[in-house]
């Protein structure tokens, strides 16, 4: 398996398959090609009966697989829900970053599958944490809760990147990090707050991104993934 440092700019482009059946997801899978190589499936999915189709369609394609469930329960129950994933051909999924206890059990679960704590939503501002008894500007809660998962023993950490230069100093490069929440031409007015462009993510210290409407609302999906890439291809070297 390649380091970090040798994956191809295509493999750090996470396309949001976030649709609501197998039929769709198909149809992107048939659209995009070769131009995406990762995929993330989340909760639209689950709740739509065909999660499991569309991870196992992925899996038949070769693509590597992002199971975005955002496990946050008891650690009993997390553990047997990541020890299950585990037996499958899953790259990242997510869990909350909650109590130390959970994200442990979680920890021991995990086999060789990549567990990333969800540090803050992109959709999230100060305003949003400070109305949930949260203190502190976004940047503060997610390095403490990153530090809180790197001490668990999780791989790395889901935050937005305009938090990363922060992160990065505070706790160096061992944690993973994935950013959502990616506007390559700029603030879009939909429900993501703390958004940034592609080379930006990168030079704070991105190591994947996460990129959805923008590719599926774009006139030529396929030409706008390609030309992320690209961007990516430029800002990693």
């Amino acid at each position: 398996m390649p380091t970090l440092t040798e994956n191809p700019a295509r493999d750090r482009l996470i396309f949001a398959l976030d649709v609501p059946d197998r039929t769709e997801a198909i149809a992107w899978l048939d659209r995009l090609g070769d131009s995406v190589s990762f995929y993330k499936i989340g909760l639209e999915l689950l709740s739509g009966g065909d999660w499991f189709h569309v991870l196992d369609e992925l899996a038949k394609r070769g693509k590597k697989i992002f199971a975005d469930l955002k496990f946050h329960d008891v650690p009993a129950t997390v553990a047997g829900a990541v020890r299950g994933l585990a037996q499958r051909p899953i790259t990242f999924a997510t869990i909350h970053c909650d109590s130390r206890a959970m994200l442990e059990a979680a920890a021991a679960a995990k086999g060789s599958l990549q567990l990333l704590a969800v540090t803050v939503l992109t959709s999230n501002d100060a305003n949003d944490l400070a109305a949930l008894g949260v203190a502190g500007e976004p940047a503060d809660v997610v390095i403490e809760r990153a530090r809180l998962a790197q001490i668990a023993g999780i791989d790395g950490v889901v935050c937005s990147g305009t938090d990363l230069p922060r992160l990065r100093d505070a706790l160096g490069r061992d944690l993973l990090a994935v950013c959502p929440g990616i506007r390559p031409a700029g603030p879009s007015g939909d429900d993501q707050k703390r958004t940034v462009d592609v080379p930006t993510a990168f030079a704070q210290g991105a190591d994947y991104i996460v990129v959805g409407r923008p590719i599926r609302n774009a006139p030529d999906p396929r030409a706008m993934a390609d030309g992320i890439v690209r961007q990516i291809e430029q800002s990693v070297g």
